[in-house]
């Protein structure tokens, strides 16, 4: 069976404007929880919620394990004592960043063609620390179709490079983890490929590299070669 496994951010699409690192924007997510439900928190309170976000955030704290939103929203807003859900607050919040899921323009084509070849397609994707699996989802939701398993680092319980996502993908599809092929844009994608042993294919849309592909259109030549 052949199998490719794709990173989704920097890979498959991208969210428009947006660094790695989205501590900057989160004071936009809470703003918007306030304008909406009519809290009263003070400026120290606001602060020591962005702390907490911060502090979770895995770009700023390096961590392999995932923790999910609830946990993460739980933590940082148990002080506003607010009267909502956290599932509610948690969707207000990512409303709030106004983000943009942009579809790189060759991604469908290249996955419908790599279907009719009759290659598996999985993804495993690290979500943005503190998104809820369903918010990303709901982003993604034109590419869903085409992948044969979706493994997000909620479902895995761990961010790459921990290489717990890729062994799940192996063992779903009854194969070692080594036959796997993972395209990926970030050096976390690279070594978590080589703490699996499996082929890494690097894509950097920004520029040509030696040893990678700058779109997926290479990716086809890669592997008819």
């Amino acid at each position: 069976m052949k199998i490719v496994v794709f990173d989704l951010g920097g890979t498959l699409m991208q969210y428009v404007g947006m660094p790695h690192s989205w501590v900057d924007f989160y004071e936009q997510g809470l703003e918007a929880i306030i304008k909406k439900y009519g809290c009263n928190v003070s400026e120290e309170e606001i602060e020591q919620t962005l702390q907490i976000l911060r502090d979770f955030n895995p770009r700023v704290n390096y961590r392999e394990v995932e923790y999910k939103a609830e946990q993460i929203f739980g933590k940082a807003l148990e002080h506003w004592n607010l009267e909502v859900p956290f599932a509610e607050c948690m969707e207000v919040f990512w409303s709030g960043l106004n983000l943009t899921a942009e579809i790189y323009p060759e991604t469908v084509e290249v996955l419908q063609t790599l279907k009719e070849e009759g290659y598996a397609i999985a993804t495993l994707t690290d979500l943005p620390s503190a998104m809820p699996d369903e918010v990303f989802r709901k982003d993604m939701e034109e590419l869903l179709g085409y992948f044969d398993l979706y493994i997000s680092s909620e479902i895995a319980g761990y961010r790459k490079p921990n290489m717990k996502g890729l062994q799940m993908i192996a063992e779903h599809f009854g194969v070692p983890v080594t036959e796997l092929i993972f395209v990926g844009d970030e050096e976390k994608d690279r070594q978590a490929a080589k703490n699996a042993d499996c082929r890494f294919v690097h894509i950097l849309r920004t520029a040509k590299t030696a040893d990678g592909i700058s779109d997926l259109y290479e990716l086809l030549d890669l592997l008819k070669g």
